[in-house]
């Protein structure tokens, strides 16, 4: 492909992506497809020729998008959002078409440079404590990892190695083996898969500690943690608090988990992945509390941010621990400035050697829209969550499983758990909004997430409509069942019992169609919700 072919190519994917985000919401958002849809259309051996590009975008509508859950429509709602924006995009272009690989400062001085810039930017824009900055040229300093998962797995095998150096240096008879084989991690049972899976892959276990009703992992039981294991002759490594539980959003108490940290130099790591986005909002100030005492924090751009996957920030407040434990050195790898300024070389804070140009999506997204523009994107989803949560306190045939927290609202069904579930079912199925559920003490809950690259309060509208009409439709159904049954068992009872029980009148099944008027809770959504949204 020469440079005038890229071109055609290039211009005519830009259009592709354009048009595809102008029609998303004409698309189920799940999509219609068995396994192996794909792998049944493909040829099984590589193309022995070269294709023309328009045959393989056709493709990619053809065969690609068909099989797409459509993770930026705004009737995505499940999980949590994977923030996109055309600035994100071009951006990503750019750094795709530069290709380069920044793993040290002369590998490409602009790479490493721009990413000190853009994460001091955010630490300024998040009011983050001074020690995080790079310009305050100290040890701390922050770095764009691939995702939480990762810079939780940074986080935990940093702990373990500033562990077994700070124990081995205390007590020289115990060897490596011995001090790794009783070191132990704490979190909340409410965190996410990542932390667990940081453990295993560290070789560190972690202690999930099982929460209250507030959902809220604080001092108090960690104390109580720490003191059970050193009882034991465990060693106490790493705390990780979170902002933002995956289930419910919920926050730990940062502020006494730094106490007891301290108190037994544990590594306190603060996964805020979600809920990060709120420290740049001064009605969320109260979040802030107790970062100035953390050993790291992380953050997802590419989740409450228009900046899209894999984007991911991570401070530390001494970044000379996580080199300690991660440096490698080949002579291939050294050049004239190592050490030499306060420049780092990001491939000492990270798992892979290689890291790509992430900072200038983030460049691109933040001078475009701007410090006002970015607040405003985060308060959008918060009104639009606080919107729905509205329908469904004005429902009450459902109930709120956890106060709404940014732009998640956690609810239910009143009664047992089938209801959840069985509403969950039919709205997967039918594919016009997609959710998942969480469960908690015993209870299953519906998670819904505001999501998508646009959303609109159409959107909203748009979702409750669809759960509350399905609800409807299934107590309709369930009550005429139990009119079925009632008839059923009256006429037995009267076969059995003809001379002394009178079968009262039962309703014949057509006379319910109206149930599920009776059961609304009066709050009636034009059927034309999602046409406004065009």
């Amino acid at each position: 492909m020469d440079a005038d072919t890229f071109r055609e190519f290039g211009k005519a994917a830009v259009d592709f992506i354009a048009d595809y985000y102008e029609n998303i919401r004409d698309c189920d958002v799940l999509p219609s497809v068995a396994p192996g849809y794909l792998i049944n259309q493909l040829p099984k051996e590589l193309p022995e020729n070269p294709q023309q590009w328009q045959e393989i975008l056709q493709d990619v509508s053809k065969l690609i998008v068909p099989g797409l859950t459509h993770w930026q429509s705004p009737n995505f709602h499940a999980f949590y959002p994977t923030g996109c924006s055309y600035p994100s995009i071009v951006g990503d272009m750019l750094a795709s078409g530069l290709s380069v690989i920044g793993f040290n400062w002369l590998c490409s001085p602009a790479s490493t440079e721009l990413e000190m810039v853009v994460m001091d930017w955010l630490a300024k824009f998040f009011k983050l404590p001074a020690h995080f900055l790079h310009s305050t040229k100290g040890p701390g300093g922050g770095i764009i990892q691939g995702s939480a998962s990762e810079a939780v797995l940074v986080a935990v095998m940093a702990a373990r190695e500033q562990a077994v150096r700070r124990v081995k240096a205390a007590q020289p008879e115990l060897s490596e083996g011995e001090i790794r084989a009783r070191l132990v991690g704490y979190s909340s049972d409410q965190s996410n898969s990542c932390i667990e899976k940081a453990g295993i892959l560290g070789t560190l276990p972690i202690r999930l500690v099982a929460v209250d009703d507030s959902l809220v992992f604080s001092g108090t039981q960690l104390a109580k943690a720490v003191k059970e294991d050193l009882a034991k002759g465990l060693i106490p490594a790493i705390c990780i608090a979170t902002m933002g539980a995956t289930g419910t959003c919920s926050y730990d108490d940062i502020e006494s988990l730094a106490t007891v940290c301290e108190e037994h130099n544990i590594w306190l790591h603060v996964d805020a992945a979600y809920a990060g986005c709120a420290l740049a909002l001064d009605d969320y100030a109260h979040l802030r509390q107790g970062l100035d005492r953390v050993d790291s924090l992380n953050y997802n751009l590419h989740k409450s941010m228009p900046v899209h996957f894999d984007c991911t920030a991570m401070w530390l407040r001494d970044s000379h621990k996580i080199v300690e434990s991660f440096t490698v050195e080949r002579i291939y790898l050294q050049h004239k400035y190592e050490g030499q300024t306060d420049i780092p070389d990001f491939r000492h804070w990270q798992i892979p050697l290689g890291r790509r140009f992430r900072a200038l999506k983030v460049w691109v997204a933040f001078r475009t829209l701007g410090a006002e523009g970015l607040r405003e994107h985060i308060r959008l989803r918060i009104r639009l969550a606080e919107r729905f949560e509205q329908y469904v306190l004005a429902d009450s045939r459902f109930e709120l499983v956890a106060k709404r927290a940014m732009g998640l609202v956690c609810f239910r069904v009143k009664g047992g758990n089938e209801l959840s579930t069985e509403l969950l079912k039919r709205l997967t199925d039918r594919k016009k909004i997609y959710m998942v559920q969480a469960i908690f003490q015993g209870k299953t809950f519906l998670r819904f997430v505001v999501c998508g690259m646009e959303p609109k309060e159409c959107d909203i509208d748009f979702a409750w409509q669809e759960i509350e009409s399905q609800l409807s439709q299934l107590l309709s159904e369930q009550e005429v069942a139990k009119l079925e049954v009632s008839s059923l068992e009256a006429k037995k009872a009267e076969e059995c019992h003809k001379e002394s029980v009178k079968v009262p009148q039962v309703h014949r099944k057509d006379d319910v169609v109206g149930i599920s008027q009776q059961l609304s809770s009066g709050l009636h959504i034009s059927l034309g919700a999602a046409e406004k949204c065009k």
